[in-house]
């Protein structure tokens, strides 16, 4: 097998050529190499290699499971393996080892993939965008002044630019759907509690956030799902693994489905005519496909969401930022300016604002489930606009030193009063003011790509189903793959 071949098959394809003995993993871990040293010091998605394991694994005599001998790439964060560091994106864990694999990288190495790498993210997953001052910025492969997303940013660009045909990734306000809608990818975010968390922590942002892939084809998605997905010893509540295999269900084609959409936000009264071009052009496939679909307004105050959402974030950042120091002896040097001032505004408000806000998810669970009453499924942008170019969200520096004091003085309630959340919404969430009503609501949402902008930067559409509509979703975005492909479209990486 040649690079050329081994970028235009997806990982079921590669598994297939293994079990018969076409191709050798050691042919296809060097394959991956090889491609990863041609783009990556452009990209910067791959931050760590795990070059001695990946021979030792692809060369071993009982490598076995569903994608025995694929190459791999899992996050450098809450994707732990074991002897080597998850920096989280940050100076403060750059040397923590993680004692244990995490139970999803373990179900990744029972179905037989061969890691051998971490790819970068932004630091504790905190933004939309992959710009750690830690690793430093991932780029996006379809024109590399852009971002790849986040906060599984690395991983979204190593599979566009093709370096591997699916990647590890993580979601707890759109991580996984974000850079799947930037880098032309397929990206679900499953069921609250169906994909483990742990052993290193428990439901990570109180169940919000879950694992999971981001991959080029529905089918690796669905496959790779399947892999991963049921409870663990330690699960906090049973969770039911679905009845029929996700690379079952979809095989079958959708019954006629209503569809509810809307482009509306209050975050971002205006978005971008690109991601109201791309919701059109999803109304427009699925009418053709004899679905239907009609316009509505959201079930959802989103501009409350993002208030409620961004508290308890800050709340579960604060935590973390203790914890890490506790743990590994880091000083305020060790952090971002950006992670320090949010981690104030966080232990500032309080356990009674988190709680509050967290309170209020009820709402928005009832709101979702009147709506899916009538509608099988919501359909949204993934983002507001394009992919954001490279640095548009920075803080600028007299700010990070003048957040860096707030926070030595733990003077968070000046930060409150200067209005900084409300410009946190606009920067933070206002290119991404859908993703976070799947995390809050612990309902499963997928991201498809099925649009391209006039500058050939792809804008994915997000679907939001009923709790437990996993299969449904994956079966919907394979209908949708066969009719208005994606999967033949490559980045061209300006090396």
């Amino acid at each position: 097998m040649n690079l050329s071949e081994y970028l235009h098959l997806d990982a079921t394809s590669l598994a297939d050529l293994v079990t018969r003995g076409e191709v050798t993993p050691a042919e296809l871990l060097a394959l991956a190499r090889q491609r990863a040293d041609a783009v990556n010091p452009r990209l910067n998605a791959i931050v760590r290699r795990m070059d001695e394991e990946a021979d030792a694994r692809a060369a071993g005599p009982d490598l076995s499971g569903p994608f025995a001998g694929v190459p791999f790439l899992i996050k450098d964060l809450a994707q732990e393996y074991k002897g080597y560091p998850t920096s989280s994106g940050s100076r403060s864990l750059a040397r923590h080892i993680a004692p244990e694999h995490s139970h999803v990288v373990r179900r990744f190495l029972d179905a037989g993939l061969v890691i051998f790498g971490k790819t970068n993210t932004p630091e504790f997953g905190a933004k939309g965008i992959t710009e750690s001052d830690f690793w430093g910025p991932a780029r996006n492969p379809w024109n590399t002044d852009h971002t790849p997303g986040g906060s599984s940013g690395g991983s979204g660009a190593a599979v566009a630019a093709g370096i591997v045909p699916a990647a590890g990734a993580n979601d707890g306000g759109g991580s996984i759907r974000i850079p799947a809608a930037c880098n032309g990818l397929v990206g679900l975010k499953p069921t609250r509690g169906l994909s483990p968390f742990g052993p290193a922590t428990g439901e990570a942002m109180f169940g919000m956030a879950v694992q999971g892939v981001v991959s080029r084809t529905v089918r690796d998605a669905a496959a790779l799902y399947d892999a991963i997905v049921g409870p663990t010893p330690g699960s906090v509540y049973p969770t039911p693994t679905p009845s029929t295999p996700f690379a079952t269900r979809i095989t079958d084609r959708p019954a006629r489905l209503r569809i509810g959409y809307s482009v509306s936000s209050a975050i971002n009264p205006n978005p971008d005519p690109e991601a109201v071009a791309a919701v059109e052009h999803a109304a427009k496939v699925l009418d053709e496909l004899g679905h239907h679909v009609e316009e509505v307004a959201p079930p959802y105050d989103d501009a409350a969401l993002a208030r409620d959402f961004l508290t308890v974030w800050f709340a579960v950042l604060a935590t973390e930022v203790d914890e890490t120091r506790a743990l590994t002896g880091a000083t305020d040097r060790d952090f971002e300016a950006d992670t320090l001032a949010m981690a104030e505004l966080g232990r500032s408000a309080g356990a009674v604002a988190a709680l509050s806000a967290l309170n209020k998810v009820n709402d928005y669970v009832v709101s979702l489930e009147a709506f899916h009453q009538t509608y099988d499924h919501f359909l949204t942008p993934t983002l507001a606009t394009p992919p954001l170019r490279i640095g548009a969200t920075t803080t600028p520096p007299p700010l990070q030193a003048a957040s860096r004091v707030i926070a030595k003085l733990h003077a968070g309630n000046l930060l409150a009063r200067s209005g900084i959340l409300d410009d946190l919404i606009e920067q933070s969430l206002g290119w991404v003011p859908y993703t976070q009503l799947a995390n809050l609501t612990g309902r499963p949402a997928i991201s498809v790509p099925l649009h391209w902008t006039a500058d050939g930067l792809p804008l994915g559409v997000q679907f939001v189903g009923r709790l437990g509509a996993d299969g449904d979703l994956l079966a919907l975005a394979a209908q949708l793959e066969q009719a208005d492909p994606w999967v033949h479209r490559y980045a061209d990486i300006r090396l």
